[in-house]
């Protein structure tokens, strides 16, 4: 049986074009079952060629076991899809408060950038009206 693992949502590796984490847990099942019923056809197989008749117990005995396989099979796929969802959640919740964080200090530079520009202004308007007293002075007008 071959391993089969899909890297982690979060893997900043991860190329922009992998096939989806659900893919890759159907894809997993589908081979999982494929060797499941590879399996199980060997042990038929293999019963066969011991000219033995496959007796009810031991057809039984399969049935239940590729029952049993398929209930863990399913409950693990199911527990590493919730985890997986729990994780990209996360991934959410960190990429929201990112933004937001972005978001905020985007209006902070805003609003400095807008201060600053208002606090020149002023500047330079009062340094003008003293430029103009002193030319006014200096032409012997009365200052205004």
């Amino acid at each position: 049986m071959r391993a089969v693992s899909a890297p982690p949502p979060d893997d900043p590796n991860l190329p922009s074009g992998e096939e989806s984490i659900s893919a890759s847990a159907e894809r997993a099942r589908a081979e999982l079952h494929a060797e499941i019923e590879r399996v199980r056809r060997g042990v038929e197989q293999m019963l066969d060629e011991q000219q033995a008749p496959l007796n009810s117990d031991i057809r039984r005995e399969l049935d239940t076991m590729q029952e049993d396989l398929r209930r863990y099979v399913k409950a693990r796929v199911r527990k590493s899809q919730k985890q997986t969802n729990r994780r990209v959640g996360r991934l959410e919740d960190r990429t929201d408060a990112l933004e937001q964080r972005l978001e905020s200090m985007d209006a902070e530079r805003r609003m400095t950038e807008w201060r600053i520009h208002s606090d020149t202004e002023r500047m330079l308007d009062g340094l003008l009206q003293e430029v103009r007293g002193i030319a006014d002075r200096l032409e012997g007008r009365p200052a205004s």
